[in-house]
C-alpha cells in the first residue's frame, strides 16, 4: 500500500498537530525541542503505510512514532551525559527553587511520568494504547500511573506544606 496522500496527510497533520505538540511539550519540557519531535514525528508518518486506517488511528499512530522519537532522544541523551562525566569533571549545579504553579509541578516529574499521566488524563488513551506509544508491557501501565500519580501528589503535597 502506498503512503498517505498529500490530502490525507494534510488532515491528519490538522488534526493531530495541536494535540501532539502540547503533549510532547509537557513530556520534553522545551518547545524547541517539541517542535523538533513533533516535525521528526510527521517525518517518519510521511514514509509510513498507514493509509488503510482510520484517522483516529492514524492519530494515535502519530503519537507513538513521537512517544518513539522522545525516547530515542532520552537515551541519547543519557549517553552522552555518560560519556561526559568521563571528560569532564561534573559540577554542581543548584536546583532551580520550584514555582508556585502545577505546570512547573508537573515539570518536576520525570519525562515517563508526565508522558503517562498526559496520554492517559489529558488525551483519555487506553492503557494498551499508552503501552503501544511508550513502548511498555500494557500490564505495566496500570503500576506506572499509579507511581506517577502517587508521585504527583507527593510533589503538591510539598509544595502546599511549604506555603
Amino acid at each position: 500500500m502506498p503512503p498517505l496522500t498529500e490530502r490525507a496527510f494534510e488532515e491528519l497533520y490538522g488534526h493531530a498537530l495541536r494535540p501532539l505538540w502540547a503533549y510532547v511539550r509537557r513530556v520534553i519540557g522545551n518547545a524547541a525541542d517539541a517542535d523538533e519531535v513533533v516535525q521528526e514525528a510527521f517525518c517518519r508518518v510521511l514514509c509510513a503505510d498507514i493509509s488503510s486506517l482510520s484517522l483516529d488511528e492514524q492519530r494515535r499512530y502519530v503519537f507513538r512514532v513521537a512517544s518513539h522519537v522522545v525516547v530515542d532522544r532520552w537515551r541519547r541523551s543519557k549517553r552522552e551525559r555518560s560519556w561526559l562525566r568521563h571528560v569532564e569533571p561534573e559540577r554542581a549545579v543548584a536546583p532551580e527553587p520550584p514555582a508556585d504553579d502545577l505546570v512547573k509541578v508537573f515539570e518536576m516529574l520525570k519525562p515517563r511520568e508526565r508522558a503517562l499521566l498526559w496520554l492517559a488524563y489529558v488525551e483519555q488513551d487506553s492503557h494498551e494504547e499508552i503501552a503501544t506509544a511508550l513502548g511498555v508491557r500494557r500490564s505495566s501501565v496500570k503500576v506506572l500511573l499509579a507511581r506517577a500519580r502517587a508521585r504527583l501528589r507527593d510533589l503538591l503535597t510539598a509544595r502546599q506544606t511549604r506555603t
